[in-house]
């Protein structure tokens, strides 16, 4: 039986859709030619350049576009000429590791010398013991009491007041490992994989994530960050996502950290400039939206029906309508 949550086994349908598209990728030359234009997506690719970059004819670059445009995993530019085709959402989200030109699935392990577990609160050891136990599939006792201690300084040191932060930090740290694993490929959930990064965290970030998922439901993974997190989500944005039955309460601003980038197959930015890593196979969006703290309530109703005109797009690119 699948966990609850988790997708179930591929239907007929999909697995034949798969199918044509792992066998367009098996030409070495489609793959390449799909990772060039993955890898520069804006550049309008003339078939001679392309032709340029394969050591092929432009006859040949032709032939192989068609295959891939065929298999659904390159579709027409939006407003641009037929002729000038881009990945395909599919193409991100199944394949967007596999066109990175160097490898992606590296240890990565938190910054620093050893750490002194018996030095942390007797509380967060038992956080450590508990998340060993859950990721002992996937990482060492160190690499999981790494990863615990490195969450619960990095939310010391910005907490008002420690009433919450074992909670906070068993939730911070165990959405890192799940990222991890999934930046690793341990964990194939088989939905995006989608990361909302804003500024603090606690606006426009907690608007797109909120409305995705509850618009999207089980068919995405969410996660949000901030380049520099607030203490808490913004009071008027909760209210006003309340008001369309948008839940935040269980949410918090949570610091960018480079697995949760790793792990995503689609980051979406707002406002946070160049804070956020790139990393080759993942596809990158920056939507220009007012930062709501501060507004009065109408203000950020605006916005938010902002926010939800652009989720809305990224689900149809998606396919999660």
């Amino acid at each position: 039986m699948s966990a609850p949550g988790s997708p179930g086994p591929l239907d007929a349908a999909s697995a034949e859709s798969r199918a044509i598209q792992i066998t367009a990728l098996a030409d070495p030359v489609r793959l390449r030619l799909l990772s060039i234009l993955a890898s520069d997506p804006d550049r309008p690719w003339s078939p001679t350049e392309l032709g340029a970059q394969l050591e092929v004819d432009a006859g040949s670059v032709l032939a192989h576009l068609g295959v891939l445009e065929e298999s659904g995993l390159l579709v027409p530019r939006p407003g641009a000429s037929a002729s000038q085709l881009i990945p395909s959402a599919e193409a991100w989200v199944r394949f967007g590791r596999l066109l990175a030109g160097k490898p992606i699935y590296e240890p990565v392990e938190p910054a620093g010398g050893e750490i002194d577990v018996s030095a942390l609160p007797s509380v967060i050891q038992r956080i450590a013991d508990r998340l060993a136990y859950r990721f002992s599939a996937q990482f060492s006792r160190e690499t999981v009491e790494r990863y615990v201690a490195e969450s619960y300084q990095l939310l010391y040191s910005r907490a008002k007041t420690t009433r919450h932060l074992p909670s906070l930090t068993s939730r911070f740290a165990t959405d890192r490992l799940g990222a991890l694993a999934s930046a690793q490929g341990f964990d194939l959930t088989g939905v995006p994989e989608v990361l909302f990064v804003c500024v603090q965290n606690s606006g426009r970030s907690q608007m797109a994530a909120g409305l995705l998922r509850t618009l999207a439901g089980e068919r995405v993974h969410v996660r949000t960050a901030g380049s520099k997190p607030a203490d808490a989500i913004d009071q008027v944005v909760a209210e006003a996502l309340g008001e369309i039955g948008v839940p935040t309460v269980a949410e918090f601003p949570k610091p960018l950290t480079d697995e949760v980038v790793q792990a995503a197959d689609v980051i979406v930015t707002m406002g946070c400039g160049d804070a956020c890593p790139v990393y080759p196979g993942r596809q990158y969006m920056d939507w220009k939206i007012p930062d709501p703290l501060g507004l009065p309530i109408d203000e950020v109703r605006r916005i938010r029906d902002e926010v939800r005109t652009h989720v809305e797009a990224l689900m149809a690119s998606l396919d999660l309508r």
